[in-house]
């Protein structure tokens, strides 16, 4: 399928296309305009702290729903929709481990569990596009940038860690408009919390990505980083949870929200 016939996917298309299991990448490209979010699933018992640190560090985790225990229809985002199956590929840890990777929950879904809903960047790809924004992870990896950094999150009962920051590089004048564009979004990360020296964010090696691959950053552009969703990966490693099932990097769920609905303004 071209890049084209991606974008050109309505969300149930593209639901239907990842629920064959054929595709197990990202979904940056894909029904172009419309809401992608993270998925996690995690045990009742744990369900309240894991909110509860979501909602102390939104930026990075921004909630959007939390279904009852068992049931995996986000009415409100794709009410034909099922999340176990409908995301390219998940993760499973188990102890804080990455134990497999399935594009089917069926073997690992329990009756007790909880399904969350987060905002992701990918969802503000088309409002920069349409601003002349570059998106190399598009254009040459088709896979997300990300980078563990030492700022730590607002710890929420048994979860805790450091923040995860995704990188796109552009010129300064458009670090600028990108900063106005995606402030629109506070639902899907908003601002970037960075741009520049990666030092001064912990980042030791700019060209070796904690998660996914590196992009190039052409002369006279700044990597311009934003809080991402792949903290949940860190916050997994450092509290080992018996249980948890997330998203694989760059594989989320598309809803049947145009993106610009997330918009504030």
């Amino acid at each position: 399928m071209s890049e084209e016939q991606r974008a050109a996917l309505t969300p149930q298309e593209a639901r239907a296309y990842f629920r064959e299991g054929v595709w197990q990448r990202s979904t940056r490209g894909f029904a172009d305009g419309y809401l992608q979010c993270g998925v996690v699933f995690l045990r009742s018992t744990d369900a309240a702290d894991f909110l509860a640190f979501c909602c102390k560090n939104n930026s990075a985790l921004p909630f959007l729903d939390a279904l009852p225990a068992g049931s995996a229809t986000p009415g409100r985002f794709a009410p034909d929709a099922d999340l176990r199956t409908d995301v390219p590929l998940y993760h499973i840890y188990k102890d804080g481990e990455l134990a497999d990777e399935v594009t089917d929950l069926s073997r690992y879904w329990r009756g007790d569990m909880v399904s969350f809903l987060l905002g992701c960047s990918i969802t503000f790809d088309a409002a920069l596009k349409a601003n002349g924004i570059p998106n190399r992870q598009l254009s040459e990896t088709g896979e997300p940038t990300m980078f563990v950094t030492g700022i730590e999150c607002v710890p929420a009962g048994r979860f805790e860690g450091p923040l995860v920051v995704s990188m796109r590089p552009m010129l300064p004048s458009q670090t600028i408009r990108a900063i106005q564009v995606t402030s629109r979004f506070p639902h899907t990360h908003g601002a970037p919390i960075h741009f520049g020296n990666p030092a001064a964010i912990g980042i030791a090696d700019i060209s070796q990505p904690d998660v996914g691959r590196p992009v190039r950053i052409l002369e006279d552009e700044v990597p311009v980083f934003w809080p991402c969703i792949g903290t949940i990966w860190s916050v997994v490693s450092r509290t080992k949870p018996e249980l948890i099932i997330t998203h694989a990097p760059g594989c989320m769920f598309i809803a049947d929200k145009i993106g610009e609905s997330m918009s504030i303004l």
